[in-house]
């Protein structure tokens, strides 16, 4: 009789061991799960590609034209955190010194590219850099084209933005246009300088 007294309370310490033990299995598988839910969340935070992405500041490339309609090159235009960067990239131009604009109206029709209108002005201000009452709001520094008929320049202006709800924006009524002169702009005479006809256009949009 002792020995199955004895029996009956190994097998019951036995079944004890192994309860005890199959709960602290599940409590473990419990918390795996919990490891993978928190790393799942952490992927849905944004990444340093995304935040840079959104940091871009507004840019835009300006294809320009001759008379004939053949390509003579681009303008970058890009927003900075305090002026408009316009970069400069143009072949097969006259050599010399060359008025440079932006325009009105955003339509560049060959072959005298009136279609583009004045110099954009949004504040009516009289025309030239050297103006005791100018600038225009378009009105830029003279392209130095050399003798391979090329010019690369980079400058930066204050008064312009791409920025579509500014009343400075080159975006404004439907866009502007970019145009080139055949002369050099003397800074002063009204309307343009003096700048001649216009041998180069490209639409802003």
């Amino acid at each position: 009789m002792k020995k199955w007294i004895w029996l009956t309370m190994i097998l019951t310490c036995v079944f004890v061991f192994a309860a005890c033990t199959d709960g602290k299995d599940d409590s473990a598988t419990g918390t795996e799960g919990t490891d993978v839910e928190v790393d799942d969340e952490a992927t849905t935070d944004p990444t340093e590609d995304d935040v840079a992405e959104g940091d871009k500041l507004p840019s835009v490339t300006v294809h320009l034209m001759d008379s004939n309609g053949k390509s003579v090159g681009t303008t970058e235009l890009t927003e900075e955190e305090d002026a408009l960067r316009i970069m400069v990239d143009a072949k097969d131009l006259p050599e010399g010194t060359h008025g440079f604009h932006f325009h009105e109206k955003g339509v560049c029709e060959a072959p005298d590219f009136e279609s583009a209108g004045g110099h954009f002005n949004p504040t009516e201000s009289s025309h030239g850099l050297d103006h005791e009452e100018g600038p225009h709001a378009g009105d830029l520094p003279n392209l130095e084209v050399g003798p391979d008929g090329t010019v690369k320049e980079e400058f930066f202006v204050q008064n312009l933005t791409l920025k579509a709800d500014e009343e400075n924006s080159l975006f404004h009524n439907g866009g502007t246009a970019l145009v080139i002169h055949a002369e050099a702009d003397d800074g002063k005479t009204q309307p343009s300088g003096n700048s001649g006809d216009r041998i180069a256009c490209g639409i802003v949009q």
